[in-house]
């Protein structure tokens, strides 16, 4: 079996005024609620109404698609008690706020390995899932126990099961289906918050020419002019996906997406 290599994403994108997808790090919680001498856990319901701000925020400003870290595979090795609240947050947020995205137009994705939540969550995700399945206002997705290299480790074994007896090569592309963000566009914007300048196992395939965005406001203090100064940044951004800044110019580009050449012509 062989495995073969290109190009890191599927066509260049659009340039537009508005990423089509933005990836979140909702990072600083805690330090939230430790600055005003509050339980950890008042920081992570402020996180929530920031959330539920952010959501709508994209929802008006057109973004399709928004992508946020909620729990990492290692934020197991938290305190016990931050856990159980934490998945207690988790399952009132489902009872409470499927229906209100159902109305408004949004569709509910979960990516992650959800076992450890247990069954009433896999319920509630189940059932959100698939009631909001025909929206397309704005494709919400929640990452929980959710970590990069174990999405790569499951597509990969996924893939070598179909390819295991055949010897075929495999493509990126035989290998990103199998990935959990399969539906959606690369993101064209990550954003974390709270201060710290890095991805942490997020989408590791994904983010690979995603614009990062880091900022020192905590997550429950990101409101929408922090998501306007984030996108006002991403505009002044220069894409160019391997290419020179003379082929971006006006003169040289159009507004088309620039599809990949196909892989048995790209170079090894």
């Amino acid at each position: 079996m062989t495995i073969r290599f290109s190009s890191s994403t599927r066509e260049v994108p659009v340039p537009a005024e508005v990423p089509r997808h933005v990836a979140i790090i909702l990072d600083g919680n805690g330090r939230w609620a430790k600055r005003r001498f509050l339980p950890r856990f008042a920081g992570h319901r402020q996180g929530v109404e920031s959330l539920r701000s952010t959501i709508q925020a994209c929802v008006e400003r057109k973004i399709e698609f928004l992508t946020i870290f909620a729990f990492s595979s290692e934020n197991w090795r938290r305190p016990p008690e931050e856990i159980t609240l934490l998945r207690q947050l988790f399952l009132s947020a489902l009872e409470s706020e499927v229906e209100k995205m159902h109305r408004n137009g949004i569709r509910l994705k979960i990516i992650g390995d959800l076992q450890p939540f247990g069954s009433r969550i896999i319920e509630l995700v189940r059932y959100g899932v698939e009631l909001t399945v025909g929206n397309s206002r704005l494709t919400l997705t929640i990452a929980a126990n959710y970590g990069g290299r174990w999405d790569l480790l499951q597509a990969f074994n996924r893939v070598h099961a179909d390819h295991a007896q055949s010897g075929k090569t495999i493509t990126e592309a035989d290998l990103e289906k199998h990935l959990s963000m399969n539906y959606a566009p690369e993101p064209d914007l990550f954003i974390r918050t709270g201060g710290e300048q890095r991805i942490s196992n997020f989408l590791l395939w994904s983010l690979a020419y995603t614009e990062l965005y880091f900022t020192e406001t905590l997550w429950p203090d990101f409101d929408n002019k922090a998501l306007d100064a984030a996108i006002a940044w991403y505009r002044e951004r220069e894409r160019r996906f391997g290419r020179t800044s003379e082929q971006l110019s006006p003169a040289s580009s159009e507004r088309q997406p620039i599809a990949l050449p196909p892989e048995s012509d790209r170079g090894a």
